[in-house]
């Protein structure tokens, strides 16, 4: 299917994508320049806007027919481009005569998930490229073009968890500081490219990154936040070992002038000290090693972290309260140890950048979480609904089942996502009063719950039935004498695909099934 204008292969002479910055973009190094782009989902299309208003000639690829594709089309707002769309077009045509490729991050020659014709023929041209094949178009993803064009200082959060909550604290802290305007975006669901033309160096950047994307940059960030590094996504990776080295990327492309912001309590990320050229600033939830943050007396403090050439001011270390108090811990609006960690994190970094401490106290405060992950959702007859759809991982369920005072009953199951569950049973068991399972590993689930313990397991085929079992399984639990709040807490442990098409539309059918709730009670109560 074609849109708009026929391709060409004009141009300005042989591409050098090492020449790629926001002034040559400008200056029209794109210009009438034959783009492709592989992937046709957010970052797509985020490509394909801002190549097309760059002067390219874009021809975006998407192995799925016209007809799933109605949406991202229309959100093309009108910009021409060529589309090479269904399973019958061999993606190969989609760079005949390009200067450049450019993907999705999901689409990645190295990575089983990636459509097997895509992968080989992207593996045969990244060949080509090695080969020194001059025919053979430079290939980036959107998180690798970004960076090699932002003129700002940037923030690269990563980790197994806890990168989505860390992102979006760091973000409304950073921000405490009108002076520097904030930007977030990245695997939190938001491209970035886009969102060039507008930046300049007195932005800051802040910029989730997940496995998917870290094995496509060719270009590190500002500063390296890591929040901890377990297991998971082992059917890209194979093995812990390739996931581990997936995550290590971050760390090994930091910039020399930057820093590592790194989880002292975690011994994988603390090992990352040493790679790199960058200094690191530890955090750990006790008392700070020199130059880092850690707890003291029920406070986040800081012991001497200094700040980055690029804060403008004296390299000294950065100013704190008396005895480097940032906060009380009992400030923090969001729930659980974990999040503490979260919090020293986005401390660590703000003072790398200079913001004030009595800033970082009102913004850190007045962070309530995002969506998804530990989100309230309501209180309805002293039962509290907390929606952690996106605790598909089990080490973030066990921390989210910690987050909680009893009695909770714990909703789980989806698709297996392929990682050790045996340490989740056993807190389970301890934590929850019941459990109610969905979906593909529901089964899997109950019978490790049980085995661990757990006296009451319920099986349903729903979400929506799953959300009723367990109000009703938490409304006899205060029947009984046990104290308010319960909590009926969706922390799955389990992909979403069985059921949705992402953990967000998972999340989303939650709060639906809530507010239905709700809804009924409050006609009742009109009666």
């Amino acid at each position: 299917m074609t849109t708009s204008r026929p391709i060409d292969s004009t141009g300005d002479g042989p591409f050098d994508p090492d020449a790629l910055t926001m002034d040559a973009v400008r200056a029209g190094i794109l210009r009438d320049r034959p783009v492709t782009v592989l992937g046709f989902a957010r970052s797509g299309i985020a490509l394909a806007r801002f190549l097309v208003d760059a002067g390219a000639q874009v021809t975006v690829y998407d192995g799925r027919p016209d007809r799933e594709l109605r949406g991202a089309i229309d959100q093309l707002e009108g910009r021409a481009v060529r589309l090479l769309t269904g399973p019958a077009v061999d993606p190969a045509r989609a760079w005949s005569g390009a200067a450049l490729v450019t993907t999705s991050p999901s689409i990645n020659p190295d990575y089983p998930t990636t459509e097997p014709r895509l992968r080989a023929a992207l593996r045969a041209l990244v060949e080509a490229r090695r080969g020194g094949d001059a025919a053979a178009p430079a290939l980036m993803s959107e998180p690798d073009l970004f960076l090699r064009l932002c003129p700002a200082p940037t923030i690269g959060v990563t980790g197994t968890k806890g990168k989505t909550t860390t992102s979006s604290l760091l973000a409304a802290v950073l921000a405490a500081d009108p002076s520097h305007p904030v930007v977030l975006g990245g695997n939190i669901g938001i491209p970035l490219v886009e969102r060039l033309p507008e930046l300049t160096p007195d932005h800051r950047v802040v910029i989730e990154l997940s496995e998917l994307q870290l094995p496509t940059l060719s270009r590190g960030t500002t500063v390296a936040v890591y929040t901890n590094v377990t297991s998971d996504h082992l059917d890209r990776h194979g093995t812990l070992a390739g996931y581990r080295a997936a995550k290590r990327r971050l760390a090994e492309l930091v910039d020399s002038d930057g820093a590592l912001v790194l989880n002292a309590d975690d011994p994988v990320v603390a090992a990352y000290a040493a790679l790199g050229t960058a200094r690191s600033v530890g955090y750990r939830q006790e008392r700070p090693m020199a130059g880092g943050v850690g707890l003291v007396d029920g406070w986040i403090v800081a012991d001497g972290v200094g700040r980055l050439p690029l804060a403008g001011r004296s390299r000294g270390p950065a100013p704190t309260g008396p005895g480097g108090r940032i906060l009380p811990i009992e400030e923090l609006a969001i729930p659980g140890r974990h999040n503490v960690s979260n919090a020293l994190a986005a401390v660590a970094t703000a003072l790398l950048f200079g913001v004030a401490p009595d800033a970082i106290r009102r913004a850190a405060a007045g962070f309530t979480g995002v969506e998804h992950r530990l989100e309230p959702v309501g209180l309805i007859d002293g039962v509290r609904f907390v929606n952690d759809s996106q605790g598909t991982q089990p080490d973030a369920v066990i921390a989210a089942l910690r987050a909680f005072e009893g009695p909770l009953v714990l909703i789980a199951g989806g698709r297996d996502k392929g990682v050790d569950l045996t340490g989740l049973a056993p807190v389970v068991a301890e934590r929850a009063a019941a459990a109610v399972l969905i979906g593909e590993s529901g089964a899997d689930l109950e019978t490790r719950f049980r085995a661990a313990g757990l006296a009451r397991t319920e099986r349903v085929a729903t979400l929506e039935e799953a959300v009723r079992t367990a109000d009703a399984i938490a409304r006899e639990e205060l029947a009984g004498g046990a104290s308010e709040p319960a909590t009926v807490l969706l922390s799955p442990a389990a992909a979403s695909f069985d059921m949705f098409v992402d953990y967000a539309a998972r999340g989303r059918a939650f709060k639906d099934a809530v507010a239905g709730i709700a809804a009924e009670r409050r006609t009742r109560g009109t009666r």
